[in-house]
Formats: C-alpha cells, sequence, structure tokens
C-alpha cells in the first residue's frame, strides 16, 4: 500500500511541476497510481491557472 501511495504522490508532484517520468509511468505495480496523481497534479495547475485568470479579469 505505500509503494501505491508514493507513487500516486510522486505522480502529483510531477504532473505540478509538468515533468512526467516514462519509467514511473510504465511500471507494471504502480504505473496506473503514477498516472492518476500525474493527471490530479496537471488539473490542480489548470485551477490555479483559471483562479489566476478569474482574478485578473475582475481587477480589470
Amino acid at each position: 500500500m505505500d509503494d501505491v501511495l508514493l507513487a500516486y504522490d510522486t505522480g502529483r508532484q510531477d504532473g505540478i511541476a509538468g515533468r512526467r517520468d516514462p519509467v514511473r509511468a510504465q511500471h507494471p505495480a504502480t504505473g496506473a497510481d503514477y498516472r492518476m496523481g500525474f493527471l490530479d497534479g496537471r488539473i490542480e495547475v489548470f485551477h490555479l491557472l483559471a483562479a489566476v485568470r478569474r482574478i485578473q479579469d475582475e481587477s480589470a
């Protein structure tokens, strides 16, 4: 279970940083968890950028 959580968290951190590790993504046991974390990290960045755009639009 710890490996699964670590893979997810690593994927999330990589997603936020915008870099994907293809070796971790293809790992047979934890690759799916890494990819899910990566996707969640990218979605988090998207929401953050959307919030910044809204703030900028409101101040104009």
